[in-house]
């Protein structure tokens, strides 16, 4: 069975929130979380943000006609910091939206490197028969009642945003996905993937180290923690597929200090 291929991709940024609603039950659920911790929640942090819900974010993103217009059967959800109101599941809401017959869930608490565990999980799926059709849509909201144990927002004022990739079987020339890896830093997790002609290296904003020489680099503008190379991604895919043979992405968690990398690489059917 031929890999999984970009069909089509939708990116979403700095959309416009909610009044906030449901904040003193929402209190209540972090105060209960945060206490053991030595914490409590801050209401007019809480209060004060724009209070985008990750399902205010995979609306707008099905709204884009390729994403919109998916039937998949495998839908994930990838996310770096927690959604406004606890309770929620988002993924089904996804996948309602998309015809209503994928498998679905999230993946959180990785930081930045859900989306790529995300892209080896819809690979192993298709690999195996399970999912001639992927959606993976990658979510960011930053109203927190905390910056424990995530001071990213505060420090780094993240925007809210979202990105969504269509994924299916490759029938001819495209995008398609290879592998995706981590290291201990970014020169070692590119260690391998630079070494061609027509390589394209797309550097997340959290890329501080140096990394090896490399011909064409495209960097990400800061503003985002997990979604900011998957916003180039949706972006730029038809060009970059157009104008280089392989696309390499990278960036490292600035909490974790892991570097992660993905490689999609033109197909010929």
């Amino acid at each position: 069975m031929s890999g999984l291929a970009v069909r089509a991709a939708a990116s979403v940024r700095s959309p416009r929130g909610r009044a906030p609603e449901g904040v003193p039950a929402a209190l209540d659920y972090f105060r209960d979380l945060l206490t053991p911790f030595g914490e409590k929640p801050d209401e007019e942090l809480l209060s004060r943000g724009p209070h985008v819900h990750h399902r205010d974010l995979v609306d707008l993103l099905v709204a884009d006609e390729g994403v919109g217009g998916s039937r998949p059967e495998l839908a994930i959800v990838a996310h770096a910091l927690p959604d406004v109101v606890p309770f929620t599941a988002v993924a089904p809401h996804l996948t309602e939206q998309l015809g209503g017959r994928a498998v679905n869930f999230a993946i959180g608490q990785q930081g930045l490197a859900a989306p790529f565990t995300a892209l080896r999980i819809a690979s192993a799926y298709h690999r195996s028969g399970r999912a001639a059709e992927v959606v993976i849509a990658v979510l960011e909201q930053t109203t927190l009642p905390t910056t424990f144990p995530l001071p990213l927002p505060r420090e780094t004022s993240l925007t809210d945003s979202a990105a969504a990739l269509v994924l299916g079987a490759s029938t001819g020339e495209g995008l398609g996905f290879v592998r995706a890896h981590a290291a201990g830093s970014a020169a070692a997790a590119l260690g391998r993937e630079l070494g061609e002609d027509g390589t394209l290296l797309v550097l997340g904003p959290w890329v501080t180290e140096d990394v090896p020489d490399h011909r064409a680099v495209h960097r990400v503008a800061p503003g985002s923690y997990c979604t900011s190379l998957w916003l180039e991604l949706a972006d730029h895919w038809q060009e970059w597929q157009r104008d280089h043979r392989r696309i390499v992405l990278c960036d490292t968690d600035p909490r974790s200090g892991r570097s992660h990398v993905a490689l999609f690489a033109a197909t010929d059917g």
